[in-house]
């Protein structure tokens, strides 16, 4: 059984810093492509940042590229969401999902994505 968990959430000044965690039993990073998911209050959910399977690639959102880095490490089974220079824009409920896909490409389209953690929140003020 898959089960995705999320924690590191908080409020943070902007300009500060976040590392989201995702502990993930049931999956093994060669068969699985692991997503970071957000979504605002009255906004559609969006795709945030994605590894492949392997850690063959990974991918961004323009609107974070350069601040957020995803990585994992397959001994703690855990997938990692750093975040600096955080912006009020970036306030959001922040999913971590896995997609099961040995291809190796980075999905960032939530369609592709199997299973669901439940959220933590991420509260940037201005």
């Amino acid at each position: 059984e898959v089960q995705l968990v999320e924690s590191g959430g908080g409020v943070v000044q902007a300009g500060g810093s976040l590392r989201l965690s995702c502990a993930a039993t049931g999956v093994t990073f060669d068969d699985y492509a692991i997503g970071w998911f957000r979504q605002a209050p009255g906004k559609e959910r969006e795709g945030v940042s994605c590894i492949g399977s392997s850690d063959e690639s990974t991918g961004y959102a323009d609107s974070v590229k350069g601040r957020f880095t995803i990585s994992y490490d397959s001994a703690k089974s855990t997938v990692y969401l750093q975040m600096n220079n955080l912006k009020p824009e970036d306030t959001a409920i922040y999913y971590c999902a896995a997609a099961f896909d040995g291809s190796g490409v980075a999905l960032m389209n939530a369609a592709w994505y199997d299973y669901w953690g439940q959220g933590t929140q991420v509260t940037v003020s201005s």
